[in-house]
């Protein structure tokens, strides 16, 4: 499975090399994690990358994360001395909370220009993120109109751009980019079941079932409730995806399954929320 799952095309070494380049020019670096998976996308190249810069952590999608997790997350963060931020980017929940953090945490190197006679400047902060973790959603809503193309595939976001998001802040938004090798499968799954990495590039089928089974397991009511399915859910992906294949009636000619549709079926439920709101990393 995980020589499946190395995705490193030339856009994100691109993506590294821009993000590297630009850290001196910023004050704070906006790290925006799944709040679904808030350790498993974490980009351990980004942590490099960033060393001592400061560091302010927002926690995005975080409508489809189990909010009790959300909130345990957030205080781990905080026990580590990690500023740390819950953030709804399409409701717009935690905007508010994230701007202030920002400001808060950029005010002591604001002032300290000033104070040596520097020219008054907003405080520049730096945004990062895995693909597809929702950072033009997130700048939308911080800038209060679309300036960013928005578009639901790994990589989207591609070139610098500085935008103002608040009296004082200014925003430069980074693509996403991952890290070249994926030595825990685990982590290697979590990210293709929230589409950090493209579909095409592993088995869909596999992990398709992967995500079942663990949905089975830890999160069994919104899966049910979706595809009407006895409760407890039976374990095995393969049978819980015929399963439901045969409930939604995606059935080819001659009364076969059609598996492609299944599966692109239950993986869009998954990323939309419609299973339920889940988080697959636990503390």
């Amino acid at each position: 499975m995980n020589e499946t799952l190395q995705w490193f095309p030339g856009h994100m070494k691109k993506a590294e090399r821009l993000i590297t380049e630009n850290l001196k020019l910023v004050d704070l670096v906006i790290e925006l994690l799944d709040a679904r998976i808030p350790l498993s996308s974490q980009n351990p190249m980004l942590r490099e990358i960033i060393r001592n810069k400061p560091r302010l952590i927002a926690l995005g999608k975080s409508d489809l994360a189990a909010k009790n997790l959300t909130d345990a997350w957030l205080k781990k963060f905080r026990a580590e001395e990690i500023t740390a931020v819950a953030v709804d980017a399409v409701k717009g929940t935690g905007i508010k909370n994230l701007v202030a953090a920002a400001k808060s945490l950029t005010e002591s190197k604001t002032h300290k220009l000033a104070k040596y006679g520097a020219k008054p400047r907003s405080a520049r902060v730096m945004i990062v993120g895995i693909p597809n973790v929702g950072k033009s959603s997130l700048i939308n809503r911080l800038a209060g109109m679309n300036h960013v193309k928005i578009e639901n595939r790994p990589g989207v976001t591609r070139a610098k751009q500085w935008i103002k998001i608040a009296d004082g802040l200014d925003l430069l938004d980074m693509p996403g980019i991952l890290w070249p090798k994926f030595d825990d499968e685990d982590v290697a799954l979590k990210l293709a079941w929230t589409y950090a990495i493209s579909d095409e590039v592993h088995d869909l089928e596999f992990s398709t079932c992967k995500l079942l089974e663990t949905l089975a397991e830890k999160f069994p009511t919104g899966l049910c409730e979706r595809y009407k399915l006895d409760t407890p859910p039976i374990a095995d992906g393969h049978e819980l995806l015929n399963q439901i294949g045969n409930k939604r009636g995606c059935i080819r000619k001659g009364g076969v399954l059609d598996v492609d549709k299944t599966l692109r079926l239950v993986l869009g439920d998954f990323r939309a929320g419609k299973l339920g709101r889940v988080t697959l990393d636990e503390i």
